[in-house]
């Protein structure tokens, strides 16, 4: 039975990323436990000296060891300025590993769990200490099209955590923005933290500050767990929502506070078989499911005017509001521009659930479902609904166009395009 318990652990933990304690034997390059340390490598942490090529150093031999559990580790007490750098697994020493059952060497027991699988390094990433980008835009080394600022690509099974801070110092990017300056357009604000084209990803633990855009960035990649994280940014800052999911399966974001000036998770195309919970959301947009706007407006759902495609068998449970200004909308005539052209062609949206829906509304219309003449929504279902308008409770109200469903137990307000059913 105990055997039985250690290979269904490796198959389901393979490649990890930490950071954590190392020592370093006196005049080498060689680590005892394996641990490939920033400072060693020579990164000052002075906040004002680039540490970037100490960064990248550190992470090559990580990469090119061939010992187990390689620890990659960004020392506390220290402030790292960085800028843009990618972490590519793709050709780490992870193929060299033969099948072995080993535990890292790893001396904290929080990590005494993780075990080593067959062909897949244990690569831990602990970030405890701060990291900056560069002040400003100009000083980024890169050309205009900064997608990113920290990456990581082609990982199969990548563990990070830590108690450190990413920070991107976008104050400046922020005003830059084409709403404000059409000249300062060719300038695409970079993502803060990506990770793409990778499966069997966790990161725990850390706090992301003021991003350029995008906080976290999860692009072509599966089986992704994160939990545990803060976020935040001015409620002002445009675009920085907090984490961004595209073409990705099998995403669960958990216990996290993300605070932002846009939506605090937004869920882009290609994506299914995403888990969002117990999530403390505010200031920001909310859960935005297909929203491609600048600056939209609304609080939980949002379906960009004129899109194609499908949003299907997505449920909304156990969500308490806090003078949200639209807690519940479906908008398919949502216009991410100063003027958008009407459209016969919509995203189609069936098989959407809320239930135990609570607290207060910021405006008097607590819940709005705009869907499309052409491809109304469908199967829309809500049960046990009690949403309160803040300034004036009897006046709460809810408008409806083109959706179709059914309501069961308590709604309030009341929904009148969705029918009364009390067997679902």
């Amino acid at each position: 039975m105990a055997t039985s318990k250690i290979m269904l652990l490796l198959l389901l933990i393979q490649c990890i990323v930490f950071t954590g304690s190392s020592r370093r034997l006196k005049n080498t390059n060689i680590n005892i436990d394996n641990t490939f340390n920033v400072i060693n490598f020579g990164a000052i942490g002075d906040g004002q000296k680039d540490d970037s090529k100490m960064f990248k150093h550190a992470w090559d031999a990580a990469c090119d060891s061939s010992a187990p559990s390689p620890t990659f580790l960004v020392p506390q007490g220290k402030t790292y300025l960085l800028q843009p750098l990618t972490f590519n697994g793709k050709h780490c020493n992870s193929n060299n590993i033969t099948l072995q059952c080993i535990k890292p060497r790893i001396h904290d027991t929080r990590y005494m769990s993780f075990v080593l699988a067959r062909n897949c390094f244990l690569y831990i990433c602990f970030i405890d200490g701060r990291i900056i980008a560069p002040t400003k835009p100009s000083a980024w080394d890169c050309e205009t099209n900064c997608n990113h600022w920290i990456g990581f690509e082609n990982f199969d099974g990548l563990h990070i955590q830590g108690s450190g801070t990413v920070n991107g110092q976008g104050d400046k990017w922020w005003k830059l923005s084409c709403k404000d300056n059409e000249k300062s357009c060719q300038h695409r604000k970079p993502t803060g933290f990506m990770i793409g084209h990778s499966k069997n990803v966790d990161i725990k633990g850390l706090t992301f500050e003021d991003s350029p855009q995008m906080h976290i960035a999860f692009e072509s990649s599966t089986l992704v767990h994160a939990t545990e994280l803060t976020i935040r940014a001015p409620g002002h800052s445009p675009n920085t929502d907090g984490i961004h999911i595209q073409r990705s399966t099998n995403v669960s974001i958990d216990n996290s506070t993300i605070q932002t000036g846009d939506d605090c998770i937004s869920i882009g195309n290609e994506s299914k078989y995403i888990n969002i919970s117990n999530i403390e959301c505010g200031p920001g947009h909310g859960i935005s499911i297909g929203s491609l706007g600048i600056m939209g407006k609304t609080e939980e759902v949002e379906f960009v005017h004129g899109g194609h495609g499908h949003a299907r068998n997505i449920k909304f449970e156990d969500i308490t509001s806090h003078s949200s200004t639209r807690p519940i909308v479906i908008d398919q005539y949502y216009c991410p521009h100063k003027q958008c052209k009407n459209q016969t062609s919509a995203v189609e949206i069936s098989n959407i659930a809320y239930e135990n829906i609570n607290g207060t509304s910021h405006k008097e219309i607590a819940v709005q479902l705009l869907c499309s003449e052409f491809i109304p929504c469908k199967n829309i279902t809500m049960k046990d609904i009690n949403l309160i308008y803040e300034k004036h409770k009897d006046k709460t109200s809810s408008y409806c166009l083109n959706a179709r469903g059914l309501r069961n137990g308590r709604v309030h307000p009341s929904v009148f395009c969705l029918q009364q059913e009390d067997n679902f």
